[in-house]
């Protein structure tokens, strides 16, 4: 088991997706995201959500991000953050998403 301080060492932040690009190259049906994180700067990140979310869906959605993870590289791209979801929702991935909009960069706590 973790404890708190495990669990505050995972920054999670707020961000708005301000960009969405088809992932071709990707193993699996994926977008290529750019969110704007207020302050924490543009970060880019690919998302396996194509089942449920068009990329006009998910245009100007704001989304919960781990932006402290070290980047991963997924075939010719550089993931910067992790998106947060729910798997096995009728095949695919759910996000998790506000209900009301903050600022940018807020932190999750």
């Amino acid at each position: 088991m973790i404890n708190i301080n495990d669990f505050k060492k995972v920054e999670l932040r707020v961000g708005t997706i301000i960009s969405v690009d088809e992932f071709s190259e990707a193993e699996k049906p994926a977008f290529k995201l750019k969110i704007d994180f207020g302050g924490f700067g543009i970060k880019q990140s690919s998302a396996q959500v194509t089942e449920h979310y068009s990329s006009d869906d998910l245009l100007k959605e704001q989304v919960v991000a781990i932006v402290n993870f070290p980047p991963k590289k997924i075939a010719s791209y550089t993931s910067e953050v992790l998106i947060l979801g729910v798997d096995g929702h009728e095949g695919g991935i759910m996000l998790l998403v506000l209900d009301k909009p903050i600022q940018n960069g807020a932190k999750i706590s």
